[in-house]
């Protein structure tokens, strides 16, 4: 960034520079223009009234070089300085009393301005030139681009330095930030980088920094209460296969070995669902891509109740035609999983309904009974989170099944949460539909 806006810098300061001294050049000449116009028609008037001979009489102190030529190249008459100069060497007008004007340089002088008119006399066309010596300009002219070259110097010089501090002072807060993010190691989860005090981009940044940190924190306590969970979970089965296990060998001959074996086969079964329901958890947020196909949702509803008998009546409301694009196992993963909570709290019924609302489909599982509390509708989406009636209900449940419901629905680019109802629970599924 220095270094941009110093070759910036340069490049303006001189082009400045040029069109200053092009200026000051330009405002030199203009005032010899204006002031060789007034020599050169007195100038004229006196050779076209006398058409002098020998010495001139120089009445302008600036334009002292006179002279008058004739069409043969003698110098008729001159001013005091040209008395040994030939006749000056510039172009002559075409015709009479259009003006030339013309830099050139004369013996004795480093560039004189000339102004140059062609003037009709009685013994013939006289060529009369009025000069002024640029000298001052001269004089100071290298000075003068000295003094401007080193001003471009030392003004870039300083832009450079200026530049150079505010892009320090203003990347040092970040230079901070970055030092103190190194300092976080995965055990210091609730520091926080400082906030710069302007309100700018970088205190943006150091905001959206500490969003993040804080995003990272609550994952990471997620993370940990969720290992948490799952150890308590395995823990509890394991622990009583190991008990029976233990109490069956210290006294072999009194066990009743085929009691033994389903007990241990029962919370076996436990573990390979727990283990099961953790392994579709993981699949399902490393985002493994799994081939979807259009499903009539109406149809996997209907085959669904009636894969196994139920204990309690389920009544099924679908319209025809209501598809949409799904992973077939995993949606009826998440139907089993809502049917089966259905009947575990249901009275007496369950409502299974699949309908169509704009693009999405909206399959709704409602049961009469208890219901849902509202403090608990999000609670119960959460891992291993089950109600005090769930767990008397369900001993043996693990409390994954309606995450791995929602899980499933996100990944379908879809919705499900527990909403109002008059009665019972009533779990609501949301997911886009295929209308091809």
């Amino acid at each position: 960034m220095t270094a941009a806006a110093t070759l910036i810098v340069v490049i303006l300061f001189t082009v400045g520079v040029v069109l200053f001294y092009q200026t000051v050049r330009n405002t030199v000449y203009q005032g010899l223009h204006d002031r060789g116009t007034y020599a050169i028609a007195d100038l004229s008037m006196q050779v076209r009234d006398n058409d002098p001979r020998g010495t001139l009489h120089v009445h302008d102190p600036d334009f002292i070089l006179l002279q008058v030529v004739d069409d043969n190249g003698i110098v008729l008459a001159h001013s005091e300085p040209l008395r040994t100069s030939p006749p000056l060497d510039v172009p002559v007008t075409p015709a009479e009393g259009m003006l030339r004007y013309h830099a050139t340089e004369v013996p004795g002088y480093a560039e004189v301005y000339v102004v140059t008119e062609r003037v009709r006399t009685r013994a013939g066309p006289r060529t009369v030139h009025a000069a002024a010596p640029v000298t001052e300009f001269h004089r100071f002219k290298g000075l003068f681009v000295a003094l401007l070259a080193l001003s471009v110097l030392l003004a870039t010089a300083v832009v450079g330095w200026i530049v150079s501090l505010a892009m320090r002072r203003a990347l040092r807060p970040v230079r901070e930030m970055s030092s103190e993010l190194t300092e976080i190691t995965g055990g210091e989860t609730d520091r926080r980088v400082t906030v710069p005090a302007p309100v700018d981009e970088v205190s943006e940044l150091a905001q959206s920094v500490n969003v993040t940190l804080d995003r990272l924190e609550d994952v990471l306590s997620r993370q940990r209460a969720f290992v948490a969970d799952v150890s308590h979970e395995l823990r509890s089965p394991l622990t009583g296969l190991r008990a029976q296990l233990e109490v069956a060998l210290e006294h072999p001959g009194d066990e009743d070995w085929p009691a033994v074996a389903r007990a241990a086969l029962a919370d076996a079964d436990r573990l390979q669902g727990i283990v099961g329901d953790l392994l579709i958890l993981a699949k399902l947020g490393a985002g493994v891509h799994v081939p979807r196909e259009p499903r009539d949702l109406g149809e996997l509803v209907r085959a669904e109740v009636k894969r196994r008998p139920r204990r309690v009546s389920v009544e099924v409301e679908a319209d025809e035609g209501v598809q949409a694009l799904v992973t077939s196992h995993h949606m009826v993963r998440l139907l089993t999983n809502l049917l089966d909570n259905a009947e575990r709290h249901a009275k007496s019924r369950v409502w299974v309904s699949v309908a169509a609302d704009g693009p999405d489909a909206v399959v709704e599982v409602r049961d009469d009974g208890a219901g849902i509390p509202p403090e608990f509708r999000e609670r119960i989406f959460r891992r291993f989170q089950r109600l005090d009636e769930g767990r008397d209900r369900d001993p043996g449940g693990t409390g994954l099944g309606l995450t791995i419901s929602r899980d499933i629905a996100r990944a379908h680019g879809g919705t499900l949460i527990a909403a109002d109802s008059d009665q019972g629970a009533r779990f609501v599924l949301r997911i886009p539909r295929d209308e091809l």
